[in-house]
């Protein structure tokens, strides 16, 4: 009997719960609202709600409301992971909607236009929802179509090719991969912004030492074709990762941009400084072209690019004093990683939460930092940590020397500890990136 009860309020618990959350979604104007749920949107909305609540000043359950139509939560740093063999792709996803605890409100919808002068936004079914503050969290889109034959060749399982940009192509990287057997592997990377601009090459790397471990790698030629100038944007791992590109004799094709793939003909074609190349492929692996949001581009949030404009260190709207915004979709100068994110939240969150209280920033500045954990073969990763100015930023220098060097701690710190930590910490906004579990309290 006690059983049976012990079910029966359980149910209704639930029951009660669905109800709730179906109101609290149904509101016209909220405290608080994230357009993105996201790396950045879980994380700041979460971590919003903990600082009024650790600050004896708690939001009521149903203040705060999370705007994302995605019917899945994806944890995208695993997808270079699932290429190289080493996760399945299962891995990197959860639902959405049991992510959100019951004091968010989440609003199934995606936003159709901003009114940042009205403090409101319109989602794609009409739907006008006001804010007293926004946090912008949409991330970017990526540009498949812009590259001719592209789309029909992922879609095509005998292609050869493949990306690990994506929920639906990174298990087809891995099979990709262990498949060759000989002939020539090229590694694309575009010109232009794109997150996590090192992943190109970190599959590269994968495949490299899978080559070399199982005896492949006198019949496969490795080329990278990439459309920067360089290995990576900071001088330090650029010269070390052009040290190693040599060492392995891995090809350099410098400022050469994928315009077109041909899958029938099994040839890429690239454009450079002079004109358009042609290559040969057995396997391509592409890092396709990325930008803002269709959405954002001209909307009064957006500045030229269509990125939204916020103050570096503040994270503060440059023209509107209640809109934020953090990770992909902003403009802030830094690489657009999961590491850069974790840095920012913690920051905007501190500015929102004391302009709220006090109406004025808090002392909390953004100082750029990010990070790209480089997998350079089974078992070693090279942990570049940067910040504004292309500075180097490391956390572990001191104890285990330079960075620039792959170690085999950070390797497993990519592929154990980061997706643990993503899954049990982050998504609830109890992860603060480089300052670990640990809010940081900007000199209070």
């Amino acid at each position: 009997m006690f059983a049976l009860r012990s079910k029966a309020l359980a149910k209704s618990s639930r029951v009660a719960a669905r109800r709730w959350a179906s109101t609290a979604a149904e509101k016209d104007k909220y405290k608080v609202v994230v357009v993105g749920a996201g790396s950045g949107g879980l994380l700041a909305a979460n971590q919003i709600y903990n600082r009024f609540k650790q600050a004896g000043k708690a939001l009521n359950e149903g203040d705060i409301a999370i705007l994302d139509a995605a019917e899945y939560h994806y944890y995208q740093p695993g997808w270079t992971l699932v290429g190289a063999g080493l996760k399945s792709k299962d891995e990197t996803r959860r639902k959405l909607e049991s992510l959100i605890p019951s004091h968010l409100a989440l609003i199934p919808e995606n936003v159709k236009t901003f009114e940042p002068t009205s403090s409101s936004v319109t989602t794609a079914s009409g739907r006008k929802i006001g804010y007293e503050n926004l946090v912008v969290a949409t991330g970017l889109q990526t540009n498949w179509s812009t590259i001719p034959g592209l789309e029909k060749a992922l879609a095509d399982p005998a292609s050869g090719v493949s990306s690990i940009y994506s929920y639906n192509t990174c298990d087809k990287v891995w099979k990709d991969i262990d498949a060759l057997r000989s002939g020539k592997a090229i590694f694309t990377q575009p010109a232009g912004v794109i997150k996590c601009a090192g992943a190109p090459q970190k599959i590269m790397w994968m495949a490299w030492d899978r080559y070399q471990k199982t005896g492949r790698g006198d019949n496969i030629s490795i080329d990278f074709y990439t459309g920067m100038p360089t290995m990576f944007s900071v001088k330090k791992y650029s010269d070390a990762l052009e040290e190693l590109r040599k060492q392995r004799g891995v090809g350099g094709f410098f400022k050469h941009n994928l315009v077109s793939v041909n899958p029938e003909a099994h040839k890429a074609t690239f454009k450079t400084d002079d004109g358009t190349v042609d290559a040969d492929y057995t396997f391509l692996h592409v890092a396709p072209p990325m930008g803002p949001l269709d959405v954002l581009k001209g909307s009064p949030i957006a500045d030229e690019a269509g990125w939204v404009s916020v103050n570096k260190e503040t994270l503060r709207h440059t023209n509107f004093d209640n809109v934020w915004a953090l990770g992909d979709c902003s403009s802030l100068p830094t690489s657009k990683t999961a590491a850069a994110i974790s840095a920012q939240a913690p920051v905007l969150v501190e500015n929102l939460f004391s302009v709220v209280d006090t109406g004025n920033v808090a002392t909390a500045t953004y100082d750029g930092y990010t990070s790209c954990p480089l997998l350079t073969g089974y078992g070693q990763l090279l942990l570049a940590e940067f910040k504004y100015g292309l500075e180097p930023k490391e956390s572990f220098a001191h104890i285990l020397g330079d960075q620039a060097t792959p170690r085999s701690v950070y390797y497993y710190l990519k592929k154990d500890f980061f997706p643990y930590v993503y899954w049990n910490y982050w998504v609830k906004g109890n992860w603060f990136g480089s300052k670990g579990f640990v809010r940081p309290t900007f000199g209070q």
